[in-house]
C-alpha cells in the first residue's frame, strides 16, 4: 500500500489551480482587449438575446471587460452594471481559494439566506428594467 501526499501548504504546487484560472483569466481578458466585441459578430450573440431578443444579466459582459482593458471604465458601467461587484465577488472567492490552498485566511463571503435572496432579486429587478423599452440600462 502506498501513501498519497498532497502539496504542502504554501507551496506553489498547492496554489497551482488558482494560479492556472487566474492565467485563463487573464488570457481571456487579453482576447477580449484585442478582439474587439463592440464590433457586430465579433464574438457571437448571446443566445437568449438570439431567440427572445431579451437582455440577460450578462449581455454586455464582454464589452464591459473590453471596456475595462482600455481604460474606459465609466463606459463598462454602461455596457454592464454588474462588471463591477460581479467582479468583486469573483476576485474575493479567488482569493479564498488561494488563501486555503497556500495557508493564509480570507474571511469568507457572507452566507445569510435573505443577503443572498435580496441579491438575486435585485439582479431580477434590474434585468427587467434594461428590458423595458428606451432603458438606458440596456447594453
Amino acid at each position: 500500500m502506498t501513501a498519497t501526499t498532497s502539496p504542502a501548504r504554501g507551496s506553489l504546487r498547492a496554489a497551482a489551480g488558482p494560479l492556472a484560472t487566474a492565467a485563463a483569466v487573464g488570457a481571456t481578458a487579453l482576447a477580449l482587449h484585442l478582439r474587439d466585441p463592440h464590433q457586430q459578430g465579433s464574438w457571437g450573440v448571446c443566445p437568449l438575446y438570439a431567440v427572445t431578443g431579451l437582455y440577460c444579466p450578462g449581455c454586455g459582459g464582454l464589452r464591459a471587460v473590453n471596456d475595462i482593458t482600455n481604460g474606459a471604465f465609466g463606459a463598462a458601467l454602461g455596457s454592464n452594471a454588474l462588471v463591477y461587484p460581479a467582479a468583486a465577488i469573483v476576485v474575493w472567492l479567488w482569493i479564498g481559494w488561494l488563501g486555503r490552498k497556500v495557508g493564509f485566511r480570507v474571511p469568507s463571503l457572507p452566507t445569510n439566506t435573505y443577503l443572498w435572496v435580496t441579491v438575486g432579486v435585485l439582479i431580477a429587478v434590474w434585468t427587467v428594467a434594461r428590458n423595458l423599452p428606451g432603458s438606458p440600462l440596456a447594453p
